[in-house]
């Protein structure tokens, strides 16, 4: 157990950082609506959009879909290489790590358990009945959202804004990563290349370490 203060704060995005997929997507692949996400997607993430309208409007193609398909989609998913490495080394050196995704909560729940991090938050789909109703339940996790979660989790584990760490790839991303001490652009689109302090092109979390002093 930890004693004091964390080292660092490192607040990672899920889709496209902590794992390699779009969970969004993976979902409306089962409901017949893949294409039309996979659009509304990337849209969202050049900051073309909106980020609730697009998520609510993307969630409503998943209605009808039963609960069965979180398993289902859960057993798709690929952890971006590296992840396990750089989580441990963060540990051993007194840090926390952290996901905000606006995701959700069904899928990222046993991802985190699994993965041991400190916090999560995402999204809540809403169900009825053992089916999607195609609405999000409770209120979005949007970029204004991600940055209050990671100034909360800052103070809840004692380390100051100026030793925290936001790592995200999309336009809903840049509030958090505004208010971080660092930000990382990972296989960042345009908007968080144009800001974000350090890119990390390639596809391995393990980069983050000498960025924390924690590997040479």
């Amino acid at each position: 157990m930890r004693a004091g203060p964390a080292r660092h704060l490192v607040v990672l995005d899920v889709d496209s950082t902590l794992i390699e997929d779009e969970v969004i997507e993976l979902l409306a692949d089962a409901a017949g609506s893949g294409d039309l996400v996979t659009e509304i997607t990337e849209r969202a993430m050049l900051g073309q959009l909106d980020f609730e309208q697009s998520l609510r409007e993307r969630v409503s193609t998943l209605r009808g879909l039963p609960v069965a398909v979180f398993e289902e989609v859960s057993a798709r998913i690929t952890v971006t290489p590296g992840v396990p490495e750089m989580i441990a080394a963060v540990h051993a050196a007194g840090g926390c790590v952290a996901t905000v995704s606006g995701g959700f909560h069904e899928i990222l729940d046993p991802l985190a358990e699994r993965l041991g991090l400190d916090y999560w938050r995402a999204n809540r789909l809403e169900v009825e009945e053992g089916r999607l109703t195609g609405r999000v339940f409770g209120p979005v996790v949007d970029g204004a959202s991600k940055a209050a979660t990671l100034m909360e989790w800052a103070e809840d584990c004692g380390v100051p804004l100026e030793r925290t760490v936001a790592v995200g790839d999309g336009a809903n991303d840049l509030p958090m990563m505004g208010v971080a001490g660092l930000s990382v652009g990972f296989d960042a689109k345009p908007p968080v290349r144009d800001v974000a302090d350090i890119l990390i092109d390639e596809r391995d979390l393990t980069q983050l370490l000498p960025v924390l002093g924690l590997r040479g």
